[in-house]
């Protein structure tokens, strides 16, 4: 519903042009915003205009009209003045409100719509009739962005990117969820995932700079129809959840480049647990200090390259060389060769998918 708020500002702007004093009331009789003092209006006279079959009323010097929403009598407003132009004036306001009622409540609507489609809580035909009246286009390429946030500061992230993105264009901004704000992007014909990426880089960098938000933001793939927008809000909800686990310093997440990483988390827990048993027994990666951890992953970064690593890492060839050895011999896997390097690099992060798992648990 239209906020006091709105209400108070549109009658400011108009009495402040007309010159003209405006106020508006409840079914009640209870004032909710006012350019003049009202105390001579009182709140049966305000009722009994309401259940009159009049929608108009002068009294004395107050034009009272009502302000409906098709048939339904949802306000009261007060053109107060001797003169024929207070009446056309209020008349003016009512036609501003209503149009302003609408709009709000088409908004309202569309927020409910795409709520329901995300959910999948909408039948197919229910999804184009639906679409039809609140003038969505259904055939436009479309992906869902995932944007999480703090609790707190839900709100603050939606009213960033509300003035990023406009409805106009056919972009929507929506949550279903406290932690999450989710951006429905229009795409054009030639939208492609480097420009995802990009909008998706945009998103971190404004959360941050504009209010030192520290997000994350995950999406999906292109989807050409308004039926499959779900499909990509699970996708983006899966790549989020991909990216903490495998990808954890990475601020952005994109479900077509997860790679292994969705593999692993489609995965049961007890096939991982075998796994990483069968591999290294009790001497799980986890358990690793964190200067063997550092090796590994860089020396994993450098595509097992020792002279690149070791310079890296500012340590002798042969330093790298005896710490590679002495993993070789505490689990059986020598990562300079491809197929132990690759066993051993998804048996990390089976490890982080388990601890990941533990810690929901908890």
């Amino acid at each position: 519903m239209i906020s006091s708020q709105i209400i108070k500002t549109s009658i400011e702007e108009l009495g402040a042009i007309s010159k003209v004093d405006l106020a508006v009331w409840d079914l009640e009789g209870k004032e909710i915003a006012a350019t003049f003092e009202t105390s001579d209006i009182s709140p049966t006279l305000i009722s009994g205009f309401v259940e009159s079959p009049a929608d108009s009323q002068v009294i004395g010097q107050h034009h009272l009209l009502k302000v409906l929403d098709e048939e339904a009598v949802l306000f009261v407003l007060d053109a107060k003045g001797a003169s024929e132009d207070a009446y056309m004036i209020g008349k003016i306001a009512v036609s501003q409100l209503q149009h302003l009622i609408i709009a709000y409540k088409e908004r309202y609507d569309r927020n409910n719509f795409f709520q329901n489609l995300l959910l999948d809580n909408m039948l197919l035909v229910d999804i184009y009739n639906r679409a039809k009246k609140l003038h969505i286009e259904a055939a436009v390429p479309r992906a869902v962005f995932l944007i999480e946030t703090d609790k707190e500061k839900d709100s603050t992230a939606m009213e960033l990117l509300n003035g990023m993105f406009s409805s106009q264009v056919g972009d929507y901004i929506t949550a279903v969820d406290e932690s999450n704000v989710i951006l429905i992007k229009a795409l054009t014909a030639d939208g492609d995932y480097e420009r995802l990426g990009q909008i998706a880089e945009t998103i971190v960098d404004m959360m941050n700079t504009e209010a030192m938000l520290n997000v994350r933001v995950a999406y999906g793939t292109i989807v050409e129809e308004l039926k499959e927008v779900s499909k990509s809000y699970k996708e983006a909800k899966m790549a989020l959840d991909v990216g903490k686990i495998f990808y954890a310093e990475k601020k952005v997440s994109a479900y077509n480049t997860l790679g292994i990483g969705r593999l692993i988390y489609q995965l049961p827990i007890n096939l991982c647990r075998i796994f990483i048993d069968e591999i290294f027994g009790s001497n799980v990666p986890a358990e690793l200090d964190e200067e063997t951890l550092t090796t590994i992953n860089k020396f994993f970064e450098n595509n097992l390259n020792v002279s690149e690593t070791s310079r890296q890492l500012f340590v002798h060839r042969n330093t790298l060389v005896y710490r590679i050895e002495k993993l070789q011999k505490s689990t059986g896997l020598d990562i300079r060769v491809f197929d132990d390097a690759l066993t051993f690099k998804i048996a990390l992060m089976v490890v982080n998918y388990m601890r990941y798992l533990d810690s929901l648990e908890y």
